[in-house]
């Protein structure tokens, strides 16, 4: 079977559901019969798809559900859901890097809070060891950009700080506001499928503005 001819069958292994390209993940076993994933969607031979979620592609390990997909005898790494998260987050990095030669991300505290208030911001990333204030901050500005008319500001917390750090190319980098633009999109399009992956389609922190927080005395 040709690659075009499972392209048309996306359907999951797991839930035996079909979705969208950016919520599935193809996997194909390799001439060793290795379990490897396809990130791309481009190995040629025999692929199955998996809905992009840890727990999803762990049940698929588990259950040995692989070998019934590929119509073969293969071997599936105990890490492979590591693996794929790894592959998820250079995927991630890469574009980050991609962004930032385009000039679309900021970084620094304040600037990234002009940016989201602006409505020029399209989300914003925080370190994932991140102090709470910092995040509390660039969620008020989030709210008040929402309070201007400006939609989709998502917020992501998935890479470390000393991760930041690198793909920016050096600096203490906590907050990056991600602008509109191609790569920018390929951020946002990348944090979505990543933060899907580790935290389920139900548990994603990627939408919606924070609610107001209650103060108290």
């Amino acid at each position: 079977m040709g690659l075009g001819a499972d392209m048309n069958d996306r359907t999951c292994i797991v839930t035996r559901q079909s979705g969208p390209a950016d919520r599935m993940i193809r996997f194909v076993a390799d001439p060793d019969g290795v379990v490897v994933p396809d990130l791309k969607a481009r190995l040629p031979g025999r692929g199955c798809w998996v809905t992009a979620e840890r727990r999803q592609l762990r049940k698929a390990m588990e259950k040995n559900l692989f070998a019934r997909a590929l119509k073969a005898k293969v071997t599936v790494p105990e890490t492979l859901d590591e693996t794929v998260d790894s592959l998820l987050v250079s995927a991630l990095t890469g574009m980050i890097a991609m962004a930032r030669k385009a000039g679309q991300v900021v970084t620094g505290s304040g600037k990234v809070e002009a940016a989201i208030r602006s409505g020029r911001a399209i989300a914003v990333m925080h370190a994932s060891d991140a102090a709470p204030d910092g995040v509390r901050k660039m969620d008020q500005a989030r709210r008040a950009a929402a309070a201007s008319g400006s939609t989709g500001i998502g917020s992501f917390r998935l890479l470390s700080a000393d991760e930041m750090a690198i793909v920016m190319a050096g600096g203490n980098v906590i907050h990056l506001a991600v602008l509109a633009g191609q790569a920018g999109e390929g951020v946002v399009k990348r944090a979505k499928m990543l933060d899907r992956y580790r935290n389920g389609a139900e548990n994603g922190h990627t939408a919606g503005v924070p609610a107001q927080e209650t103060e108290t005395e």
